[in-house]
């Protein structure tokens, strides 16, 4: 049964285990600086070296588990236009994650649902459902992260998301090392995408000032550097903002 034939009170019962619920400014990409909801789903498929999120997937515990609709009446509650969907990796939990995607998009107030994923989920079936849900196609935009070698887990990237990636979405890379940058010039060539590529440093080993130099001395010009500006208002590793 797909969650397109399931009923409204059916895909509203659905329960997700969840990390958190919040309201703050967005801290990076395209939409930084303005208010959001954020819904922090719990669980990753992957176990990246750097991660910021540990306490959102295994060994650690959901916080608590609420039903979609549960999910729906506290991001009516803020009233935000902007929503962020991430986690953990949000994607995730299949048939679950894709009855939540299409449910936050009938939300009234939401203009703009971005799903924070991290590349080693199939995007097709959130793709073709943009193609066939008109609230979807007119609020859901990706920020997809191609892993770099720094990670740890570059070879469970999807290449072929890349060709999924459309006009409103966006493509991060997190920048570790000068290797990590040479690699993603080779991804960009590699897999052409219409998707705004983005570079987000990690600060203990590439400077955001190195990264500046590196991509101005590439003379790639539409390329985006990523600051994390919720780092820079709070301690980095407060939670909930």
């Amino acid at each position: 049964m797909t969650t397109t034939l399931l009923q409204d009170q059916e895909i509203k019962a659905i329960r997700l285990p969840m990390v958190e619920i919040f309201e703050t400014v967005e801290g990076e990409g395209t939409r930084a600086g303005f208010p959001t909801t954020f819904v922090r789903v719990f669980n990753c498929n992957l176990r990246c070296t750097w991660c910021d999120t540990v306490y959102s997937y295994a060994p650690h515990k959901p916080e608590f588990y609420a039903t979609i609709g549960e999910i729906m009446e506290q991001v009516e509650k803020f009233g935000n236009h902007y929503i962020c969907l991430t986690g953990g990796e949000p994607l995730m939990h299949g048939e679950k994650s894709l009855a939540l995607v299409q449910a936050l998009a009938t939300i009234p107030c939401v203009e703009d649902l971005h799903i924070e994923t991290n590349g080693a989920i199939d995007l097709a079936p959130y793709a073709e459902l943009r193609k066939t849900d008109e609230n979807v196609a007119q609020k859901v935009r990706f920020i997809m992260d191609w892993k770099l070698p720094d990670s740890g887990e570059m070879d469970k990237m999807i290449p072929d998301n890349l060709a999924v990636l459309d006009n409103q979405d966006e493509l991060k890379f997190v920048v570790g090392s000068d290797q990590d940058f040479d690699t993603t010039l080779e991804v960009l060539d590699r897999y052409p995408t219409k998707a705004l590529p983005m570079l987000s440093p990690v600060w203990e080993t590439m400077p955001p000032a190195r990264l500046v130099d590196k991509l101005l001395a590439s003379g790639r010009k539409q390329i985006k550097i990523n600051m994390q500006m919720h780092k820079i208002i709070w301690h980095p590793d407060t939670r909930g903002v």
